[in-house]
């Protein structure tokens, strides 16, 4: 049998060029998946090992997020239930950082930085300071302008993470009214912060910065509430699942008296010093005013550096003067008086001649009026302030007495009023002072000097009121405060352990000031009978000090007034004494303040 042979057609032939051809397709499309496999299973690893923790956080919290509630602060009343501080409705903007991602960080913060007017550096160290992780929102800017707020709303589609809302800030209804026994609230430094990490604040936190907005801060902050709320990725809310209610801070009710308060910036006008007047009987505060001042309400909002030097370079419009020390000049011949006649070594029907000047360690110390009064008891040299009379009691008992009752009366310490931060101590000199700031010992014109409220002295008048209600209450230093409390005057007091005659001598003495001395000025009708004394205090080479101070009336008093001028020139009769006859003309016009 004869085979036919076929010759192999080219689909059968195999060559060099088509040797394993048909395994091609599946080589690339194994290699494609490889590369597929291997750009997931990278990506899944990148996912899980460097950006696991936030992913995961970022998942739950596709679920749930705390959205937090500032609680409203407490408000502050009068007496009589005025509001001194109170709240009103404006709106605030907050980054949640775990719902902005990071590839539009910055997008969103250059935005976010020219709608609102705020360097984009802040946003950044604020973010930075909570954590890009951070769970919490982030407030990036307070009290914003109807505008601001909307045109943030209106773009929030291209700002994860960011968020609108209304929240209560701080007002002050009477603008500078009162301002420095108030003071005002901003928000929290990351120093501040730190500090009362445990006190469970939190950042961008609002908090009393002086006055009682500082001082009773515990009471006015409140505690934050909040929403437990399912969110998307954009940080958009989806539901809400629970809410926790903000608690409010305590209203609390100040011993301020806004119509008093109110006559006393009036009267003070736009001297720079300090007028305040208490209760004698129990150390309540009715009216504090310091000037310069300055309006709280500017802090409400975010205030910038430049601002506050300008507020700065202005006379110190932040120091409360009514606690800041200075020297007390004739007023402080109360002390004197007190300590010549308890000290034993005058009696209070002494007489003393009185001169141009004495001397002293070869020095002429002059009386005010270059000529001396001629014979004077206490009340007589109380009512013409003869400075000569008052030097010689202090050379015949020397410098012990004086420091021992200037102690007494509430000088070289603190008051113990709420505002104890801003408050000055003052100073009661003596030789171990003397020997440690100056380097030299006591001499007798140190005494002279001190006599009359001169020399090292330094009170304030905050102390310098203290001084007259131990006149006016018959011997016991009060407490000052400015928290209103029930409580029995008592409890607000402490005896000093003067006689019965010193305290005699010292309310005649200060009665006849007005009636024929140098403070006829109150001896008006328009008051019943006062009691007071005046001051001047020399301070080279700047016009001196002046000083007046008056309680009323006389038989029962209710008020004592201290006004202060400071480098006001003039004498105390004629400069501090018409202010102080301001504010008492507004006290006794209107239904008095001990039968409230």
């Amino acid at each position: 049998m004869a085979f036919t042979r076929f010759a192999p057609t080219v689909a059968n032939q195999k060559t060099t060029r088509t040797v394993g051809r048909q395994y091609q397709s599946l080589v690339v499309m194994l290699l494609i998946s490889l590369g597929l496999l291997g750009g997931v299973g990278s990506r899944l690893a990148y996912l899980q090992l460097v950006q696991g923790n936030r992913n995961r956080q970022l998942a739950e919290n596709n679920r749930i997020l705390l959205l937090p509630k500032r609680p409203a602060r407490g408000t502050i009343l009068d007496r009589n239930g005025k509001i001194l501080a109170g709240s009103r409705l404006s709106h605030s903007v907050s980054i949640w950082p775990i719902t902005l991602p990071e590839a539009d960080r910055d997008r969103v913060i250059e935005r976010l930085a020219r709608l609102l007017n705020v360097p984009t550096e802040a946003i950044q160290s604020r973010l930075e300071q909570a954590g890009y992780e951070s769970t919490q929102s982030v407030p990036i800017a307070r009290g914003l302008s109807p505008a601001q707020a909307i045109a943030v709303t209106e773009y929030s589609a291209e700002l994860p993470g960011v968020r609108v809302e209304a929240e209560a800030v701080r007002n002050y209804p009477h603008g500078d009214l009162a301002a420095h026994v108030l003071g005002y609230t901003g928000e929290m430094t990351a120093e501040e912060l730190a500090e009362h990490k445990e006190e469970k604040y939190r950042l961008g936190d609002v908090v009393g910065q002086m006055g009682s907005e500082s001082a009773f801060e515990p009471l006015l902050r409140g505690v934050w509430g909040g929403q437990q709320v399912e969110v998307d990725s954009g940080g958009r809310i989806v539901k809400v699942l629970g809410e926790k209610p903000a608690t409010s801070g305590n209203d609390i009710h100040l011993t301020i008296d806004l119509e008093l308060q109110r006559a006393a910036e009036t009267a003070l006008g736009n001297r720079i010093g300090a007028i305040v007047a208490i209760a004698p009987k129990n150390g309540e505060v009715l009216a504090m005013v310091s000037r310069p001042a300055f309006d709280p309400n500017i802090f409400s909002t975010q205030i910038s550096d430049e601002q506050w030097s300008q507020l700065q370079g202005k006379n110190y419009p932040f120091l409360n003067r009514n606690l800041r020390t200075y020297p007390p000049a004739s007023t402080y011949k109360i002390v004197t008086t007190t300590a010549a006649i308890e000290s034993g070594r005058y009696s209070p029907s002494t007489v003393l001649s009185t001169y141009p000047y004495i001397t002293a360690g070869g020095i002429q110390f002059w009386d005010w009026n270059r000529a001396g009064f001629g014979p004077l008891g206490f009340t007589g040299a109380m009512a013409w302030s003869s400075d000569t009379f008052f030097y010689q009691t202090a050379m015949g008992m020397g410098e012990a007495p004086l420091i021992q009752w200037s102690r007494r009366y509430g000088f070289g310490q603190k008051t113990g009023i709420e505002l104890s931060p801003e408050e000055s101590a003052g100073l009661v000199p003596d030789e171990s002072w003397k020997q440690e700031a100056l380097g030299e010992g006591w001499y007798q014109g140190d005494t002279i000097n001190m006599s009359i409220g001169q020399g090292y002295m330094q009170t304030s008048p905050l102390q310098v009121a203290v001084m007259f209600a131990v006149a006016a209450n018959g011997g016991y230093r009060v407490k000052p405060h400015l928290l209103k409390d029930n409580s029995e005057s008592k409890q607000w007091r402490e005896e000093i352990g003067m006689q019965a005659s010193t305290v005699e001598i010292l309310q005649q003495g200060l009665r006849e000031v007005v009636t024929g001395g140098t403070g006829k000025a109150l001896n008006v009708p328009t008051l019943p009978p006062i009691s007071g004394k005046s001051g001047t205090a020399e301070a080279p080479p700047y016009e001196s000090h002046t000083w007046f101070g008056a309680y009323g009336p006389t038989d029962n008093p209710e008020i004592v007034v201290v006004a202060f001028g400071e480098h006001s020139g003039g004498g105390g009769g004629s400069v501090a004494a018409p202010m102080v006859r301001q504010v008492l003309e507004a006290y006794f016009k209107g239904t008095s303040l001990a039968q409230q």
